[in-house]
């Protein structure tokens, strides 16, 4: 088993593992492995020297033997990965990890590697090599292609003082995400809410929430308290104070580190002599220019503005005959939305969120999206008992249906507890490197209710599982090109055209065969229901998407503005306007992490996946197509552009027709 590929690997193994028992055949599967935070901290600091030593090694291969791409390149993976083995699993343990000592321990690490990598790409004498390197193939082209943009990036070219400052930036940028992250992480604030507050909310909510002595219900931040209750409960006096404390709940602190970051972005522009954050970053992205992506959503706005302002007029004139009153008497706030359109949603297709968790059990629609995803991409997942950091966490081999060899592993870690990563996001904690017959690992992290899902959550799973897909069939054959590791605006292609499996009959219907106690089952009607349903409010959801992106390309520009003043400006000129004492900045993680100057990439993805879901030809369960799909773009990760990986599935250029009938609400489903 090679937890830790390092010098000091005979010596950490008993430190990493402990003595936890290990499932069947455990020796020739790699886990991911147990720490305490002490362990942390040595197996960080012995790693990070490590690290330093094999640079130096590759540092004295003369240049005329770096012309020998094999040798260079197998040298560069094995640094790679050597760099993965520790950093990914900390990554991963300190958003997740029960113990709150080790996710402070994991931060300092993080700033550490953060060093290392400045140095690692400003060191001139490895950038000489790759300048020099030959490529032998295409995919060893990608590679030198997108290393020298990485040496390029940290600045290898500029002035020694330059340099000097772009490392500060960037341990400084962080440190910034740590304690972003970290503040909405750990806080563990719970609102108080009355009886007479709650009214509305399903009887199985109410059972599980917690309450204090006097009766009064206990909640917190976790999605699956939050989202019932915005959606569910009659008093707007109650919705409101919870999105008010939902969204400021990384503030005031997380405005502040944003601040410092937008300026610290901006400072790395001008070394570079760029205009823009946003013209640094998105030059190594399909859209290539900050114009493009304007231009792209000045086109989303022309779609959307129509459509999100008669919806909400159909949703306030909905609200005001249920409410007996008249329009102009009935005020439609940011904090009302969510309300009125399950209302609205139940009383137009009869359907009832909530209603639809008997149809989904959270066990059942985990054994069916992993039967989904087998039977689609020609893989076999087998439950084993490996050591986990929580007992709820799951552990599954991937299997290679046709060979019947392992491939690679997976992690489930589903549900909410206290400290933990609060969104859904895929970990891709071990990337693969067929080069040195590594298999890659991923672990799927969310928060959903325990008993059952609705709609939303099976769309969540099924997107997240795309990615967790696009991670471990990866078979690239160096790990800096595995899995996700494509360019930002193309990352979650894979996973959104994934949600369409989340709303068709066929694959629907099959949920209930998982279930352990006799449930539902998903019939054509209720299907067509579903989808309906998702449909409705498209023009107030992409209008949405649009106003991050705006926001998020606004922050980064040329001449970015006060973060809480811009995102006032700018959602207050949105039908619903802007929330007083909202400061929404502070927990859009997405701007502060590798999504800043990229957020307009889910809708830019979106585009793509829409367009290779036509490959299907309206038979999502097609093995033939899904195997393909396997083939020319999840097993590929950044061994080629993505644009070339559509053009080779479709077999012809991509183009936004789809996206653009999904918005007008034309395209066929």
């Amino acid at each position: 088993m090679r937890l830790i590929r390092c010098a000091i690997c005979t010596t950490l193994f008993s430190l990493l593992v402990g003595a936890l028992p290990l499932a069947h055949a455990a020796a020739t599967r790699p886990l991911l492995p147990a720490f305490d935070a002490a362990q942390a901290t040595s197996a960080c600091a012995a790693t990070i020297a490590d690290l330093r030593s094999r640079v130096a090694s590759l540092e004295k291969l003369p240049r005329a033997a770096a012309r020998d791409s094999k040798k260079l390149f197998a040298q560069w993976d094995a640094l790679q990965i050597a760099q993965e083995d520790l950093r990914g699993p900390l990554e991963l343990l300190g958003e997740v990890s029960p113990d709150k000592a080790l996710r402070d321990a994991v931060e300092p690490c993080m700033v550490e590697f953060s060093k290392f990598s400045s140095d690692l790409y400003q060191n001139r004498k490895l950038y000489r090599l790759f300048v020099a390197v030959k490529p032998a193939d295409p995919i060893e082209t990608k590679l030198k292609r997108d290393t020298l943009w990485a040496f390029e990036d940290t600045g290898v070219s500029l002035k020694p003082e330059q340099r000097q400052r772009l490392k500060a930036i960037f341990t400084r940028l962080e440190e910034l995400s740590q304690a972003f992250a970290r503040n909405m992480r750990d806080n563990d604030q719970r609102l108080v809410f009355t009886p007479a507050e709650v009214k509305g909310l399903p009887d199985d909510y109410l059972a599980k929430a917690k309450r204090d002595g006097e009766g009064n219900y206990l909640l917190g931040y976790a999605y699956p308290e939050y989202i019932p209750f915005i959606e569910n409960a009659d008093d707007a006096a109650a919705r409101k104070r919870y999105l008010t404390a939902f969204t400021n709940r990384g503030t005031p602190k997380n405005l502040e580190l944003l601040q410092e970051a937008i300026t610290l972005r901006k400072e790395i522009a001008t070394i570079f002599g760029l205009p823009s954050f946003a013209d640094y970053v998105i030059r190594r992205y399909m859209a290539a220019t900050p114009a493009a992506v304007l231009k792209f959503l000045d086109e989303v706005r022309g779609a959307v503005t129509q459509s999100e302002l008669a919806e909400l007029a159909e949703l306030r004139q909905f609200a005001a005959k249920t409410l007996g009153r008249s329009a102009a008497e009935t005020p439609l706030e940011r904090s009302d939305l969510a309300y009125w359109q399950q209302k609205l949603k139940r009383a137009r297709f009869d359907l009832d969120p909530n209603a639809l968790r008997k149809y989904f059990p959270t066990e059942a629609a985990v054994a069916w999206i992993l039967d989904l995803s087998g039977r689609q991409y020609g893989v076999e997942f087998q439950r084993v008992e490996v050591p986990v950091w929580h007992p709820e966490v799951q552990y599954y081999d991937v299997i290679d249906a046709a060979s019947k060899q392992r491939i690679s592993g997976v992690y489930l870690d589903i549900f909410p507890r206290d400290g933990k990563y609060g969104h859904a996001a895929a970990f891709p904690v071990r990337g693969a490197s067929s080069a040195v017959g590594r298999t890659p690992i991923s672990v799927l992290v969310a928060n959903f209710d325990r008993s059952g899902l609705d709609d939303g959550e099976l769309e969540t799973l099924a997107h997240e599982f795309g990615h967790v897909l696009h991670g471990v069939l990866s078979t690239t054959r160096y790990d800096s090109l595995a899995g996700t590791n494509v360019e930002r605006d193309f990352v979650e292609a894979p996973s959104q055209m994934y949600e369409e499996w989340a709303r068709s009959a066929e694959p629907l219907a099959q949920v209930a065969k998982f279930c352990k106690q006799p449930c539902p089952t998903v019939d054509a009607a209720l299907a067509k229901t579903m989808t309906a349903a998702h449909n409705f409010g498209r023009g107030i959801r992409y209008a949405r998407q649009l106003l991050y992106a705006s926001y998020d390309m606004a922050i980064y520009s040329a001449k970015p503005a006060d973060p809480l003043a811009e995102w006032m400006r700018r959602e207050g000129a949105t039908p619903l306007g802007y929330i007083a004492g909202t400061q929404f900045p502070g927990q859009f993680g997405h701007v502060m992490s590798g999504y800043g100057a990229g957020y307009y990439g889910y809708m830019w993805s979106e585009v793509l996946a829409l367009d290779m879901l036509s490959a299907f030809d309206g038979k999502l369960l097609n093995p033939t197509v899904g195997r393909r799909f396997r083939a020319e773009v999840l097993s590929r990760g950044g061994e080629r552009t993505g644009m070339e990986m559509v053009r080779r599935f479709l077999g012809r250029e991509p183009n936004s027709k789809a996206f653009f009938a999904e918005i007008a609400g034309k395209r066929v489903q």
